[in-house]
């Protein structure tokens, strides 16, 4: 029975000693060779993992937000913002809502709103959107009308941002050509050569858009 019970404690030990090797030295290399991706790829204005709310940006003489580039219409929890519910819910990077980016609100769950094609509430939602872009002088793809699956996508297509090329460039004085320039510069091609398709991060897009304003 010692020796049944020697081999049971001896094993225990020695699987506890590999299950934290093996976090520490994952945890090692990835700060080693990931330390960016690892630490949640922050930046001074926010990670570029997650997508924000720039719909609010102030923009002196200007609407809010048409200075910078503007992400999808992502909903958290309601699609749009619901200051009366509790806990307040900010309503994603919506720019109908026009509120702080919030991702602890609605207990920071992200999802779709799950709105079919037949749906009148996706319908109305889109026409919102719509005549939200024609304000600002954008003739908007339909990724800048429809929220994405995640609710918090942080990328945007080159076409998409090149929609919004009109609007930024009346609010900041930019040429389009610039502009259309500074896009190309951003525009990531898909993984690998093949695996998905090209994106622009919206971060990083106004972060440079940002540079070239000074």
């Amino acid at each position: 029975m010692l020796i049944h019970l020697r081999r049971a404690v001896t094993f225990a030990v020695i699987a506890l000693v590999l299950i934290f090797a093996y976090a520490l030295i994952g945890t090692g290399l990835s700060q080693l060779f990931f330390k960016h991706q690892a630490n949640g790829s922050i930046t001074a204005n926010g990670s570029t993992l997650i997508g924000q709310n720039w719909s609010a940006t102030k923009c002196p003489g200007n609407p809010l937000g048409s200075c910078v580039f503007q992400g999808r219409p992502d909903d958290l929890g309601p699609y749009a913002a619901n200051p009366k519910a509790t806990p307040a819910v900010a309503g994603g990077d919506n720019p109908l809502a026009a509120s702080s980016y919030n991702s602890a609100a609605s207990s920071g769950e992200s999802g779709a709103s799950n709105l079919g094609p037949r749906s009148k509430t996706l319908k109305q939602n889109a026409q919102a959107l719509t005549a939200y872009w024609h304000q600002r002088g954008v003739n908007p793809t339909p990724d800048l009308v429809t929220t994405s699956g995640s609710g918090y996508d942080p990328d945007i297509t080159a076409a998409d941002a090149t929609a919004e090329i009109p609007m930024v460039s009346k609010s900041t004085g930019l040429s389009p050509s610039v502009l259309q320039a500074l896009i190309n510069r951003q525009n990531n091609g898909a993984q690998l050569g093949f695996l998905g398709s090209s994106y622009v991060n919206v971060l990083q897009l106004n972060q440079a858009l940002a540079q070239l304003r000074r």
